[in-house]
């Protein structure tokens, strides 16, 4: 990897996380034991949703930067996080580090030679599902048919959690997504969104460049995922960006780079 200045970090690593107490030091651990390994600078960010534990103290104490936000859910902090990032990229991965941090380094190639997005993808021939339950996985799969149907094509897996993009492409993005953006209602409980269908659809709408690369994932057995709850929510969430488009509101956007989404 090619050093950034000296004085601004190159990569920064955006962990959303509500009442994540339990699982989150070890988390800020093995990343920051990672971060310590290379050799450029690398910001670590936890944008806190408004937790009712000790979640922010945790990470504050680790050293680690953190945005203390009202409980908005995963998207609305995932937009928080992103917005504040300081690094030439960013990087988006959950607080159970269910993707290994490690695989950071089979996105980064495809950033480096002018993609736009990179996702990780639990999906395609070299990827990982590693102890999930196999009536997730078959969700998972109609989730993701759901999604081709009503909103965006061309992508195997919207859904898993570690992506990175260039931090001007997360700016334009982020400020343009609807649905958990600004003015996103309080929520009760963890809220698991399909944030990342919105996202990706704009970066399409946009001309962005999106790549998939197979990563390694693990399911975790202390999943905050309710399956028919967040089911229902998420397929509201891919409405809503068909409805939002419809309507007109996601016009006007300004085509940086033609059109290209592969699997790496």
């Amino acid at each position: 990897m090619s050093a950034a200045k000296p004085d601004s970090p190159l990569l920064s690593i955006v962990i959303p996380a509500y009442n994540e107490a339990r699982r989150l030091p070890r988390t800020l651990s093995i990343i920051k034991e990672y971060i310590a390994r290379q050799p450029f600078v690398i910001e670590l960010l936890v944008a806190d949703d408004g937790s009712s534990d000790t979640t922010a103290q945790i990470a504050t104490a680790a050293g680690t930067r953190v945005l203390h936000l009202d409980h908005r859910g995963k998207g609305f902090a995932v937009r928080a996080g992103a917005l504040a990032a300081c690094g030439d990229y960013i990087l988006l991965c959950d607080a159970d580090l269910a993707t290994p941090i490690e695989e950071w380094e089979k996105l980064w190639p495809h950033l480096q030679h002018g993609a736009a997005v990179v996702i990780g993808s639990r999906e395609g021939i070299g990827a990982q599902r590693i102890g999930e339950p196999w009536y997730r996985h078959v969700m998972g799969r109609v989730f993701n048919f759901l999604v081709h149907i009503i909103a965006l094509r061309g992508i195997q897996d919207t859904q898993c959690g570690f992506k990175a993009m260039r931090h001007d492409v997360a700016h334009d993005l982020f400020n343009r997504v609807r649905i958990y953006g600004e003015n996103a209602r309080p929520v009760q409980g963890a809220a698991v969104t399909a944030y990342d269908v919105e996202l990706l659809f704009l970066a399409q709408q946009c001309g962005y460049s999106i790549v998939e690369v197979p990563v390694v994932w693990h399911y975790g057995e202390e999943t905050k995922v309710d399956p028919l709850r967040d089911s229902l929510r998420n397929l509201r969430d891919v409405i809503q960006v068909r409805l939002n488009a419809w309507r007109g509101l996601y016009r006007n956007p300004v085509p940086p780079h033609s059109q290209r989404s592969r699997m790496g």
